[in-house]
């Protein structure tokens, strides 16, 4: 999206959500919205327990907006993931009442699992840190083209300008 739907100057916390149909991985900024950690993994159970889980990590951590990882093709246009995506995003919008925005998250699973093959983790213990790496990744990218869209206007560059275009 090119707008932002809660400018840096709002304090609190933005959740990085890199979406799975059965593992959601999260990580979270701090209240200035300047750095960003691996949270947890969650492991999707029922629709009544997720909505929970959610609605719990939006009141215990103060998160003021879902940043949440939309697979696209190499060309920037969405893929059929995309449409679950969004699905969920509007989902996760209604049960918190909280904002969603979608960036681009190409490539972080993949940085991910080679930063924890780099650090010489096994298989087993990758799989365990794997998605809120990935959360962490791409909300540190959602971060870094925030600021460089508030630095220059000129250039509002939005990760989702072409997959929206696609629809």
């Amino acid at each position: 999206m090119s707008s932002e739907l809660n400018p840096p100057s709002l304090r609190g916390r933005l959740a990085g959500i890199d979406y799975g149909t059965v593992r959601i991985g999260v990580a979270l900024t701090d209240f200035d919205q300047k750095y960003c950690s691996p949270h947890e993994i969650y492991n999707r159970r029922t629709t009544p327990l997720d909505a929970a889980y959610f609605q719990k990590l939006v009141k215990e951590e103060r998160v003021i907006q879902f940043v949440v990882g939309l697979p696209t093709h190499l060309d920037g246009y969405e893929s059929a993931k995309s449409l679950e995506v969004r699905k969920f995003g509007k989902w996760l919008t209604e049960q918190t009442g909280i904002p969603v925005e979608y960036t681009d998250e190409r490539y972080s699973s993949v940085e991910a699992d080679n930063l924890l093959r780099d650090a010489g983790l096994k298989a087993s213990e990758r799989k365990k840190k794997l998605d809120m790496l990935a959360a962490q990744i791409l909300l540190s990218s959602y971060l870094e083209q925030r600021a460089a869209r508030l630095a220059d206007p000129t250039k509002n560059q939005s990760s989702s300008h072409n997959a929206e275009q696609s629809l």
